[in-house]
């Protein structure tokens, strides 16, 4: 059983989803991204995704790709990742979302054996579907790593299969078509996905892309099993600071309880 395992039986046994929340390493500075993924969980987060800083971050919103920018201005790099990754394993488990290129570039079985060897769970990899990635299937296997695929309202039901039999951990669903962001009411089309992807798998199920407060947290766990939180959080941090972060954790966090 794995940590990601761990964790969602512990949070069905509360009756509750987790809550993942999303920074990228490098913003505003490495040490206030690691202060502030570690105030995320003191808030209530039950799983951190680590952001891999990317020159290209096509399906990110504004505010992310803002944030991004301004990380690689200010020297971030992969390496980076990976201790943020050992920082914040010693508060909860973390996954890396990013794109493919980095991995690639420092090639999947060098990528996966420095992540693990830093106490990551597994990837995120938004911009890679499981056709095409079968040397970073290999390489996490070999170290025990989780690899996640997104979904989407525009999935067919043949790649809600495959990401069903390829994914471990969990399933990320994207709750609507488009780059991340806030919004002000998350897509409808959000609990129509998770109960379509539920018939191909019996891993968790993660909603992302829209949730910005403790309401919309609430009414999505009402049906996910995890509540995935990226916008929100990088608004939060660029705005107001580590302080403004563990604040958002605390009002996301007593939302996913209220169906508890």
């Amino acid at each position: 059983m794995t940590r990601l395992d761990e964790l969602f039986a512990r949070t069905r046994a509360e009756g509750r989803a987790a809550l993942v929340g999303y920074l990228p390493v490098g913003f505003p500075s490495y040490e206030d991204s690691v202060a502030a993924m570690v105030a995320m969980v003191e808030g209530g987060v039950d799983m951190v995704e680590v952001g891999v800083p990317y020159t290209d971050p096509g399906m990110d919103g504004p505010v992310i790709q803002v944030a991004v920018d301004a990380a690689l201005r200010a020297g971030s790099r992969v390496a980076h990742v990976f201790d943020a990754v050992r920082a914040v394993t010693e508060h909860a488990p973390a996954v890396v979302m990013g794109y493919w290129n980095p991995i690639e570039k420092l090639t999947p079985a060098v990528f996966a054996q420095r992540l693990a060897d830093a106490g990551g769970s597994g990837a995120i990899t938004p911009d890679l579907i499981p056709e095409e990635a079968g040397p970073w299937l290999e390489a996490a296997r070999e170290h025990d790593l989780d690899p996640v695929f997104l979904v989407a309202p525009s999935s067919s039901d043949e790649r809600l299969e495959v990401v069903g039999r390829t994914n471990r951990g969990f399933v990320y669903a994207a709750s609507t078509m488009g780059v991340t962001g806030t919004r002000d009411v998350v897509s409808n089309r959000a609990e129509e996905l998770v109960a379509r992807m539920r018939e191909h798998t019996d891993l968790p199920i993660g909603v992302g892309l829209g949730v910005s407060n403790g309401a919309q947290a609430a009414e999505v766990a009402r049906y996910a099993d995890a509540v995935i939180v990226g916008s929100a959080f990088v608004r939060a941090l660029g705005d107001e600071g580590v302080d403004a972060v563990r604040r958002l954790a605390a009002d996301l966090a007593a939302g996913v309880r209220r169906t508890a």
